[in-house]
């Protein structure tokens, strides 16, 4: 069993609008250019859509407007934390409506707290697990994101809340 990705901050902004910024503003500060399907086809992604609701959607706009399921939203807590199965797909994996008729897809858990620590100030600690649902690719895919998070999560992310 590998173990999670863990990674926390503190942003310089409201517990409300840090939950805001890291669901309902999602494409504004995810590196489109860099970690999309669309930029490992050659071009970046036009935008990031998030259903920001229990069951909601992630999609991926590409940059020829085909859309590209991400994930869904697992829990929805408004202001305190969100959940998620997530999986960005290869450019090869032709899966749009979210659905994974026949199990292929592997999904990870991406778990997200905000914690108000002043009228100003939430720590937002990120956990992704369940590396087990990609098999012999979990280590690889795992060691990726430790370091995608780096400059997803802990730079741009935090840099979109004021930081």
């Amino acid at each position: 069993m590998l173990d999670p990705i863990v990674k926390a901050i503190e942003v310089p902004c409201s517990q409300e609008k840090a939950f805001r910024v890291f669901v309902n503003e999602m494409g504004s500060w995810w590196p489109l250019d860099k970690f999309t399907t669309s930029a490992m086809r050659g071009a970046p992604a036009k935008s990031i859509r998030v259903e920001a609701k229990q069951g909601g959607n992630i999609v991926e706009i590409g940059s020829d407007d085909t859309e590209t399921s991400w994930g869904t939203i697992k829990s929805y807590d408004p202001h305190g934390f969100v959940s998620m199965h997530f999986h960005i797909p290869q450019p090869d994996e032709q899966v749009q409506d979210g659905s994974d008729p026949l199990g292929q897809l592997g999904r990870s858990l991406v778990e997200v707290r905000f914690i108000a620590i002043g009228d100003d100030q939430t720590r937002v600690e990120l956990t992704q697990s369940n590396w087990e649902a990609f098999g012999d690719m979990a280590e690889a895919l795992r060691g990726g994101y430790g370091g995608g998070w780096v400059m997803i999560f802990e730079q741009a992310y935090k840099s979109a809340c004021g930081g």
